[in-house]
């Protein structure tokens, strides 16, 4: 597991945008590990260009660290989706703090909601438990369910060597890992990467 960073147990910082160096709490529950702050910034410099305006879906939003850097850099929307009460309870309150517009928080399990009535989003945050198998299923489900925009960006997190299978159609565009970690940036219609 991640150390949320540098002495602050159960925090994060917000490290671009309107809220930067903000340090917000999440709760102490299994499985939720903020993705480090080189990940974050190594993320979204890759989506520098389309960031902006967008709408964002962050599943499995756990810390909701990257719904929320995505709001402070300027993402028209966000809905976090996470299936844990206090995870819920904790984002509205940060979102209420901050006095954040243009998001939504909903209590569901994400294949759950995946399997509900769809909204296009131009970027997908996949972050599910790490080395859980729910990574594949929920981008077959993203793509089946009509989940994503023309050119959507779906990022993931995986143990590194283990990149996912994608739906038809998806290429991985950007990769890079963080000791253990591989992170990767997914795009309908993307080049694919070499394997590696």
């Amino acid at each position: 597991m991640f150390n949320p960073g540098r002495g602050y147990r159960n925090q994060f910082r917000v490290i671009g945008g309107q809220w930067r160096r903000r340090r917000l709490g999440f709760p102490d529950l299994p499985g939720i590990r903020p993705s480090p702050d080189r990940v974050r910034e190594t993320l979204f410099n890759w989506l520098r260009d389309v960031l902006p305006g967008s709408h964002c879906l962050d599943l499995f939003a756990g810390s909701g660290a990257l719904g929320l850097e995505a709001l402070s850099r300027g993402a028209a929307s966000v809905l976090f989706v996470d299936r844990e009460p206090q995870v819920i309870e904790t984002l509205r309150a940060h979102l209420a703090a901050l006095h954040a517009t243009g998001c939504e928080v909903l209590q569901s399990d994400a294949l759950a909601f995946l399997h509900g009535p769809a909204q296009a989003f131009d970027i997908v945050f996949l972050d599910p438990p790490f080395d859980s198998p729910l990574l594949a299923s929920s981008a077959a489900a993203l793509e089946q369910g009509g989940w994503l925009a023309e050119r959507a960006h779906v990022y993931m997190e995986y143990p590194h060597g283990t990149r996912p299978a994608l739906p038809a159609g998806w290429g991985f565009i950007r990769e890079s890992r963080a000791g253990r970690v591989g992170f990767a940036l997914a795009r309908r219609g993307g080049a694919p990467l070499a394997a590696g």
